[in-house]
């Protein structure tokens, strides 16, 4: 099992370094994959080392590259496009997604529909910066911890205005890469009264 928290691993004989924290644009080698394509896959993803108790730096690698996919998919989502972030996601029944916008929701045909109406909520949207909270890779499951930041207009509303999103991903090996199996993503970003989960 490999964890971090708030730092990339390195690969062998690299010093970790501080990350995801990208302020701007997001910028990834070779841009923007398309919907339907998926992320690469490496040799340790491709021959299975993945599998066992022992777990390679290039599987950390392999999800940070994942991560960086999502981020750029995320940037495109605040523009009111789904379709990048749809393609980081198992389509299988056990896919599950609770965002701010309703209650959770299993299996990928209606997870694919919140996502596709959380998007169009979304207009002239830019990613102001992901900081990392935490990082872990076993050989079945992943997860990250993140705050995500962005600027973006909302549906009714005439300006844009800032975002920030409290947010669980977790991942796990589907088809030689890492899929999204669950996210959570909620608003809470400081420190709450004990009264607000309080309702009625």
């Amino acid at each position: 099992m490999l964890c971090c928290s708030g730092k990339h691993l390195g690969r062998a004989g690299e010093e970790p370094h501080n990350v995801m924290e990208h302020q701007g644009a997001v910028s990834h080698k070779g841009g923007l994959r398309a919907s339907g394509d998926p992320p690469q896959r490496s040799p340790a993803l491709r021959t299975g080392m993945l599998k066992g108790d022992n777990i390679g730096v290039t599987a950390m690698d392999d999800l940070n590259a994942v991560v960086e996919q999502s981020h750029l998919a995320l940037g495109e989502f605040v523009k009111g496009n789904p379709e990048p972030l749809k393609a980081l996601y198992s389509h299988k029944e056990d896919v599950s997604l609770a965002n701010p916008f309703g209650p959770a929701k299993r299996g990928w045909p209606r997870v694919a529909e919140t996502m596709e109406h959380a998007a169009s909520l979304y207009g002239d949207g830019e990613v102001i910066g992901f900081e990392s909270v935490a990082m872990c890779t076993t050989p079945e499951l992943a997860y990250i911890v993140e705050v995500e930041r962005y600027k973006a207009r909302m549906r009714g509303r005439e300006t844009v205005s800032p975002v920030a999103l409290r947010v669980t991903s977790i991942f796990r090996p589907e088809d030689g890469t890492w899929k999204i199996v669950h996210r959570h993503a909620d608003p809470i970003t400081v420190v709450q009264p004990a009264e607000s989960v309080v309702q009625g």
